[in-house]
């Protein structure tokens, strides 16, 4: 399992962990007052499981446009996608980064991102934001940094993590 599939599932277990552990009252799916990590732990696990277009569907009937986690999510589904949709990708992970400047994964993958456009000094700006937010150890920054290496040592071309 790479780290960024470990990183998702840990994410994922984590939400699920805070969601038992708060005595929510009985909501229905779709209320605006279900917690957001149980809003989003359908999509998350889609997302682990790697059903893109699934992920995508669930997080369409999210909804949360206004959500930092739901924007990245949607932006990782839509640039992992088997018709990736880069622009609307770069959109969400942007939306992200407006709702909390210093959202780790929006910065991530959206690096990643701008690694698959050839954009490598966007890519290096997000790893330099990380660098300021993070403190050792950060998944994110790594993770990034692995990708932006992978990228040099192949000409400037993007290569994906295993």
């Amino acid at each position: 399992m790479n780290t960024a599939t470990a990183r998702t599932l840990r994410h994922l277990l984590a939400g699920a962990a805070l969601a038992a552990m708060v005595p929510w009252p009985a909501l229905a799916a779709d209320s605006d007052s279900t917690p957001p990590a149980l809003r989003l732990a359908a999509a998350r696990s889609q997302i682990e499981a790697r059903n893109w277009q699934r992920a995508i569907a669930e997080l369409q009937q999210v909804n949360d446009p206004g959500n930092a986690d739901w924007n990245n999510l949607m932006g990782y589904s839509l640039r992992k996608s088997k018709s990736p949709d880069y622009a609307a990708a770069e959109r969400h992970y942007d939306a992200a980064l407006r709702i909390d400047p210093n959202h780790r994964g929006a910065l991530e993958y959206s690096g990643e991102l701008y690694l698959i456009l050839g954009d490598l000094p966007k890519a290096q700006e997000r790893q330099m934001r990380l660098q300021r937010l993070c403190s050792t150890p950060c998944e994110e920054l790594d993770d990034l940094s692995k990708a932006i290496d992978r990228y040099k040592a192949a000409g400037n071309k993007y290569v994906p993590a295993d």
